[in-house]
């Protein structure tokens, strides 16, 4: 039964084979166009092909069972070889009429592939390299090299087409010469070359008007889209006719290139349809944004992944049927949504909108019309042919620009309309100014009155607070003083009272007549009055310096040692803390440059800034130490290890200076509990304090820093919670 199904289909094929063969196109003048004056041979009957390579089948009488009938146009990526390599032979038979007989025809080779032709088994023309002369295979990349052929006879004639072509890199991945707009050869009358080149230059004035006309009208649009941020549709507008300006570009470019470089052709083709594609989808955005209608996000989601599939093609391979099915439901679908916002929107349609209405269906009625022309007519006039085309191409750019052009007047109309309402306002608004303004301005001068006063209460306050900071200041350092001054005020006593009782000695002495002991206790009394005036010459210099630190500062500056101002303070410090809490013990120590001498500085004010910090110190110390004493206290340790606890810990203030170069440092540090990091940016910040209430004020340090800014220096700290603080003084030696 497989048998003579088999041996039924052989036949039928051997029949077909033979009707292939016996098959003769008779090539006459009316086979010709009236324009190109071209006979295009592609997709005719009468072809038949045997894939593969014999140079003996361009024999005209050759046996042909096993030749396939099929034309050039069909030949497909499905012969090709691993390499993408496709060869095989084309045959036709022709007869050519009297009609045509003894004048010079020219026969035209397509490009990217290589071929020899054949006429009753003679070679006419190589174009390229197909390999049989044993070098390596070579595309034909030249358009403009026809062969130029005369028939004196009308006895039938054998083509024989051997084709050597590869496959394009690019999808659909078919036969490079497939993607040209030529036949595989072209047959062509005697004055081709006159009408091609006329037909040409006609393209590209037509091609070059398109270009033109869409490149001046995107750029319009766009420098109104900049301009007029708030239109927002101007940049859709602009965005469509710049793929219109796309497409006309590689049209032309598509004409101007030629044939010869594949690369170039794909990508202006592949740019022409992606440009058609994108107007498509961007026309009924652009409608109903237009219209004012609402953008469905679901509508979006289907547009964007109906523009990828549309543009699948282009980049990956996809079956025939897909590629001829999704352009046409692309145009079909932008059709239908445009329709439907136009007809659903009709009523509610006003000025500038009509006119993309009217370019729209003035665009898609001359393409029906065009449609109609080219499928009616046998010999379609050139001019009307393009004119057409450039109606249709033009029309709806050209409508843009009419609604821009329009819009732009009912802008220009909105703007008087509502200037004149705002004028009117304003006018309105003017005579309740010009009544409130009185008022308003009672008002400011209630308010300034107000602010004044407040103002001289802050001033107020603000002495009051800078004083009560110096007095709090003068309490400490009085303090210290008191305890300072106690000792050279018992020297001056005790030594007064031994000279009181050396003088009545001397007097006795005086009346017993021994002179040598008299003189003995007058060198005595002299040495005692000599340290009398030099304790009371200290007790002098520490009440100086109370009045100076409590009195106004002068603001002048003068040479002052450094190193006595840092140890006078220092002392007082201490004494003053002594004098408060009898129970704490400090050591100090002092690091002091002796090559500083002395600095122009405000006594004063550096005395006030050295103070503070050395209260400061001896305060943290002091509270390290009570912290300590605590801690031992509430551990459950033996007496012992109380003892060491409390031992370990020596309360410490030290203060150094240094000279490097033009500055003069001074450093105060202390080994009390630190400052933490959390509020070490705000000890300088006025009436921040870490005391307890009514232990500070706050502005001790904010003076200071103001103080040492003052002159031109600068103050910092350091410190570590647990391990002591340390501040740093640089002052320029001026």
């Amino acid at each position: 039964m497989k048998i003579s199904k088999l041996i039924l289909i052989l036949s039928l094929l051997s029949v077909q084979f033979a009707k292939a063969q016996d098959t003769t196109l008779v090539v006459s003048a009316n086979s010709f166009d009236k324009f190109t004056d071209q006979f295009l041979l592609a997709n005719n009957d009468g072809w038949i092909f045997r894939p593969g390579n014999d140079s003996n089948w361009a024999q005209p009488n050759i046996d042909t069972t096993g030749w396939i009938k099929m034309n050039p146009e069909e030949l497909s990526k499905k012969y090709a070889d691993k390499n993408g390599r496709v060869e095989g032979w084309f045959r036709i038979k022709l007869k050519f009429d009297s009609s045509v007989l003894r004048k010079v025809l020219w026969i035209d080779f397509a490009n990217w592939a290589a071929t020899q032709f054949y006429i009753d088994g003679k070679l006419m023309a190589t174009r390229g390299n197909t390999g049989d002369n044993g070098k390596p295979f070579e595309e034909y990349n030249d358009d403009l090299d026809p062969l130029a052929i005369t028939f004196n006879s009308d006895q039938v004639h054998t083509f024989a087409v051997h084709v050597v072509g590869y496959l394009s890199p690019f999808p659909p991945n078919d036969l490079k010469y497939k993607l040209n707009t030529y036949d595989l050869f072209v047959i062509e009358g005697p004055n081709p070359f006159t009408k091609i080149s006329k037909s040409i230059a006609d393209i590209y004035s037509f091609d070059n008007t398109w270009l033109v006309a869409c490149a001046v009208l995107s750029l319009l649009f766009w420098l109104l889209a900049f301009q007029n941020r708030r239109e927002k549709n101007l940049v859709l507008i602009a965005l469509c006719t710049s793929f219109y300006t796309l497409l006309s570009f590689a049209q032309l470019n598509t004409v101007a290139i030629g044939l010869a470089h594949y690369l170039s052709f794909y990508i202006y083709g592949l740019t022409r349809n992606i440009s058609i594609i994108s107007i498509l989808f961007i026309i009924p955005v652009l409608l109903i944004r237009i219209f004012r209608r609402r953008l469905n996000r679901k509508l979006i989601i289907f547009l964007v992944a109906l523009f990828l599939l549309c543009i699948l093609p282009f980049f990956f391979s996809v079956s025939k049927t897909i590629v001829s099915i999704i352009p046409i439901a692309a145009i079909l679908f932008s059709v239908s949504i445009s329709l439907y916002y136009i007809f659903s929107s009709w009523k509610k349609l006003r000025g500038a909108q009509w006119a993309i209405v009217v370019g729209l269906f003035f665009s898609l009625f001359m393409f029906c019309f065009f449609f109609v022309y080219v499928k009616t007519s046998d010999t379609p006039n050139f001019y009307r042919f393009y004119t057409l085309l450039s109606f249709f191409v033009l029309s709806f750019p050209i409508s843009l620009l009419v609604y821009v052009s329009m819009r732009f007047k009912e802008i220009v109309q909105e703007v008087r309309l509502n200037a004149n309402k705002v004028v009117q306002l304003s006018e309105e608004k003017r005579l309740q100014a010009e009544n409130q303004q009185q008022i308003l301005q009672e008002e400011v001068n209630r308010q300034t009155a107000e602010i004044r006063h407040t103002l001289d209460n802050l001033k107020a306050t603000q002495k009051q607070l800078i004083q009560s900071e110096k007095m709090a200041s003068l309490g400490e350092l009085t303090a210290g003083i008191a305890h300072e001054i106690q000792n050279p005020l018992n020297f001056v006593n005790n030594f007064s009272e031994v000279n009181r009782e050396m003088i009545a000695e001397m007097k006795e002495e005086i009346s017993k007549g021994n002179y040598d002991e008299v003189k003995l206790l007058a060198d005595d009394i002299e040495a005692n009055e000599g340290k009398i005036n030099h304790h009371g010459k200290r007790a002098d210099a520490i009440v100086k310096g109370m009045l100076q630190h409590s009195g106004v500062s002068s603001g002048q500056k003068e040479p002052t040692d450094i190193n006595a101002l840092c140890d006078e303070y220092l002392r007082l410090s201490y004494h003053g803390l002594r004098a408060k809490d009898k129970g704490f013990n400090a050591s100090f120590k002092t690091d002091f440059d002796e090559s500083i001498g002395k600095i122009n500085i405000i006594p004063q004010d550096i005395g006030r800034v050295l103070l503070n910090l050395f209260n400061n110190a001896f305060y943290a110390c002091a509270e390290r130490s009570r912290d300590t004493t605590k801690a031992c206290l509430n551990e459950s340790f033996g007496q012992e290890q109380k003892s060491e606890n409390v031992i370990s810990y020596k309360p410490t203030v030290s203060v150094a200076t240094k000279q490097s170069g033009n500055i003069v440092t001074i450093t105060v540090s202390d080994n009390g509990n630190g400052i933490p990091e959390s509020i070490k940016e705000k000890i300088f910040q006025p009436f921040f304090t870490t005391k307890p209430t009514g232990q500070g004020t706050g502005l001790g340090l904010s003076l200071s820093y103001d103080i040492i800014k003052a002159h031109g220096g600068n103050i910092k700290v350091e410190s570590k919670e647990g391990d002591g603080t340390e501040f740093i003084i640089e002052l320029p030696v001026v």
